[in-house]
């Protein structure tokens, strides 16, 4: 069965996207860690991101460092902080979460529900 990343890409779930090219899709988290959590995939399904090859790992960093700009662009935090955990969907991801400090990026922290509308305005706000 597809990945729900999978689904995403082909359509049969909706997202937030923010960034999008042939090979990768950034969209928000909608449970993320803070406003402004940004997943970024890669259009392949493959579970573990150290089985990209390296070209494919350094494009898709690549591209997260563009994503990454323009959240910080438009989000108020100290630096936007990158994490690669792999455990909750088997598709290769990176989390990109405005950050004031490490404990930001603390996963086992409860996140936060944020309603369509709420995603919806962030979404507008980093596609601007």
């Amino acid at each position: 069965m597809p990945s729900i990343f999978s689904q995403i890409i082909d359509g049969k779930i909706p997202c937030f996207r923010i960034e999008e090219n042939n090979e990768f899709l950034a969209f928000l988290d909608i449970n993320p860690l803070v406003v402004g959590h940004v997943l970024v995939i890669y259009k392949q399904e493959i579970d573990y991101i150290f089985d990209l090859d390296d070209d494919v790992l350094g494009r898709m960093l690549v591209f997260s460092k563009k994503v990454a700009k323009r959240i910080k662009s438009k989000i108020q935090c100290q630096k936007i902080g990158l994490s690669i955990i792999g455990l909750e969907v088997p598709h290769a991801h990176i989390h990109l979460v405005p950050i004031e400090s490490a404990d930001d990026l603390n996963f086992t922290r409860p996140k936060l529900t944020l309603s369509s509308d709420q995603l919806q305005a962030t979404q507008r706000l980093l596609t601007e």
